[in-house]
């Protein structure tokens, strides 16, 4: 499985980088997208990086004059100029070129790829989970987490309200939610966001089973592959979807105006 899952992620196309791309706004959700020479520009007010940073659409060589052009749109919006840069030699020459404009590389994510068969083999069955058109109260205190900042949880909320293709994966026990996930079924692909297990269930193989019913779900729409994006220090995600055969295909920064 690690196998095919390597040769998935060195063999995908220009077509599937972009699908990933619109499959990941899909499910962030924006409150407006522009096109512009090869890139999405999200424009929202809301704190989600992904749903108000530019992103490539595609991994050849983009010319770093479109720096200043992408500046300002976002600039014309009200909003400041994120972008989402893949960390790949087609992007060298925007390294210099963003940080002498004052732009600073922060949060590596990386972007994985594998296929719905790995992730099945996470758990061997979904029992308590339900896949929920809307979030309830409960999905939405565990996503957002204790402690979250509360306009950042506002944020994050809009967007969720304003997904499309999104289902929310809950797993309950006693009837109480005891994990949760939002997955995103857009552009041909599975997208996994937001997986939470309460701390004190950590170990019993919740995550798996929320993610297998992901899958089945991807595999009924006639879906073979899945994609994520996580934290690249959040070692606990990465061994578990090491486990589903998952790889990454990139990794991407975002550079902020410091």
């Amino acid at each position: 499985m690690p196998d095919f899952a390597m040769s998935m992620a060195a063999s995908l196309t220009a077509a599937d980088v972009e699908a990933i791309e619109r499959a990941t706004l899909t499910a962030v959700a924006p409150e407006r997208v522009v096109a512009l020479e090869g890139w999405l520009l999200p424009l929202d007010t809301g704190t989600v990086g992904r749903a108000h940073s530019a992103v490539p659409l595609h991994h050849d060589v983009h010319d770093p004059a479109l720096i200043d052009a992408i500046a300002q749109r976002y600039h014309e919006a009200g909003l400041r100029p994120v972008f989402r840069l893949p960390d790949l030699p087609a992007f060298d020459a925007w390294w210099p070129a963003l940080a002498a404009r004052g732009f600073r590389r922060e949060q590596p994510t990386l972007t994985q790829v594998g296929s719905l068969d790995g992730l099945l083999t996470l758990a061997s069955h979904t029992e308590g989970v339900s896949l929920d058109a809307r979030p309830d109260g409960a999905w939405m205190a565990m996503f957002l987490g204790e402690g979250l900042d509360p306009v950042d949880g506002a944020s994050r909320s809009k967007a969720l309200s304003r997904a499309e293709g999104t289902l929310f994966a809950s797993l309950r026990e006693d009837g109480e939610t005891l994990a949760c996930g939002a997955a995103c079924y857009a552009q041909g692909w599975l997208s996994m966001h937001g997986l939470r297990t309460a701390a004190r269930q950590r170990g019993r193989g919740l995550a798996g089973r929320l993610i297998r019913a992901m899958a089945q779900e991807a595999q009924r729409r006639g879906m073979d592959r899945a994609f994520l994006q996580v934290d690249g220090a959040n070692a606990p995600a990465l061994a578990l979807y090491s486990r589903a055969g998952m790889t990454s295909a990139w990794s991407y920064a975002y550079w902020r105006v410091g």
